[in-house]
């Protein structure tokens, strides 16, 4: 099995001052997680999730 090829064979081709830095990874993670948090406190959809994922629905029943 070929080994996973790391981030410095992965960005090798690309100039030194565009690589990924870790402290651009990490802006990147720390605002997507403000734009989720953002997201989720602008549509609230707190009683949708309660609804589909802690209440038991009914087994439909087919009549045949």
């Amino acid at each position: 099995m070929p080994a996973v090829p790391s981030t410095a064979r992965l960005f090798k081709s690309l100039p030194p001052h565009r690589r990924p830095q870790g402290t651009g990874i990490a802006a990147v993670a720390g605002w997507t997680l403000a734009g989720l948090a953002t997201a989720i406190w602008l549509v609230q959809p707190f009683d949708w999730i309660k609804k589909t994922l802690f209440e038991k629905q009914p087994p439909e029943e087919s009549n045949n």
